[in-house]
């Protein structure tokens, strides 16, 4: 199958550094390239990949400094349009602006929604452009959009090989990993790890619209001698961190879509202490990879009894659910539902 994967441009392809939806189109350009198919990826010019790469930015545009997005993603599609003849399927990693430019051949494209759905702010575009087929990461972030929307799977990520090898000893620390934002509550992890008198080693990046978020609120919790700010980490450091911990804390307060972490926290045979929010139902084997929690208290006797949870059953969940070949597998059937519709998939027709 000939393959366009369409990533954005504010990372490269992996990102050097944070960057979920970058590395999702990374394991999935590359599987996919594993499993004989000719992928072009259209991305970032200092990204890396096995297959055709159309770089559409010199360098991942956040780390070059440039903050508006926009003109770059139209300059990669329009170079997107003019190939579209040399693609079976056409799948964009982005939320808005191929809908309108793309609305003609609906037929070979798809995207996939990576993140929240429950702002109102994007909702128009999918109630204007009803036949562009969408994939959705997690049933959960479904819930929010009209009943217009035209789905045509739910695809869970899959973690590339090798990323977060499995540690079966783990270590006796308490892991926080992501950004320092209020939706995700590194205030509640640093609560836990207080209260429950374990260590906490916080790894998150802080972007410049949560720079207040954290010197006024969390920067002040972090002076304990329990509590390690670390920063933000790579790849490389990702898998010992994870590996290295008892127990990744995800005390999350918003809808989470997916959630990268609690699989990266699997791959390594590490637990996951999780708020029930979002997508961490569909994610996490309760009791087999982690601990589904709806309070502080819960979470604090979580912390005791994660140390019960056998790191090789949490791996094995890993590998049942969440390799990268079960998803571009997944993928592939979701294309193949779509070619299948020489007019345009829509689910109403089914």
């Amino acid at each position: 199958m000939r393959i366009a994967q369409v990533a954005p441009l504010a990372e490269s392809v992996p990102p050097r550094l944070y960057g979920g939806t970058e590395r999702v189109a990374s394991w999935l350009t590359e599987e996919l390239v594993r499993q004989g198919h000719r992928v072009t990826l259209f991305a970032s010019g200092d990204s890396e990949t096995s297959a055709e790469l159309v770089a559409c930015a010199p360098q991942g545009l956040r780390l070059a400094g440039i903050r508006d997005h926009t003109a770059s993603h139209l300059a990669m599609l329009a170079k997107v349009r003019e190939r579209q003849e040399s693609f079976d399927i056409i799948h964009f990693h982005l939320d808005l602006l191929q809908h309108a430019m793309f609305s003609d051949l609906t037929h070979k494209c798809v995207t996939t929604l990576h993140g929240r759905l429950d702002l109102p702010d994007f909702l128009p575009v999918y109630e204007a452009f009803p036949r562009m087929p969408l994939i959705s990461i997690s049933d959960g972030q479904r819930k929010p959009m009209p009943s217009t929307a035209n789905w045509l799977a739910t695809v869970h990520h899959g973690l590339g090989p090798g990323l977060c090898p499995f540690d079966p000893r783990g270590g006796d620390y308490l892991a926080f990993l992501g950004r320092i934002t209020p939706e995700k509550r590194p205030d509640r992890a640093i609560e836990i790890a207080k209260r429950a008198g374990m260590r906490l080693r916080v790894a998150a990046k802080v972007d410049a619209v949560d720079e207040e978020y954290f010197r006024s609120q969390i920067e002040p919790l972090l002076d304990h001698p329990l509590i390690e700010f670390i920063g933000e980490i790579d790849e490389a450091q990702k898998g010992p961190f994870l590996g290295g911990a008892r127990a990744l804390l995800f005390p999350i307060d918003w809808p989470e879509p997916f959630g990268l972490v609690m699989i990266e926290a699997m791959s390594a045979g590490t637990p996951v202490i999780a708020w029930r929010n979002g997508s961490v139902p569909e994610i996490l084997g309760d009791g087999v990879s982690g601990i589904i929690v709806d309070s502080i208290a819960e979470a604090i006797s979580a912390c005791e009894r994660s140390a019960a949870i056998d790191r090789f059953r949490v791996r094995a969940h890993f590998e049942q659910h969440f390799t990268a070949e079960r998803m571009a597998g997944d993928y592939l059937v979701a294309f193949d539902r779509l070619l299948s519709s020489p007019q345009g998939y829509t689910k109403a027709a089914e």
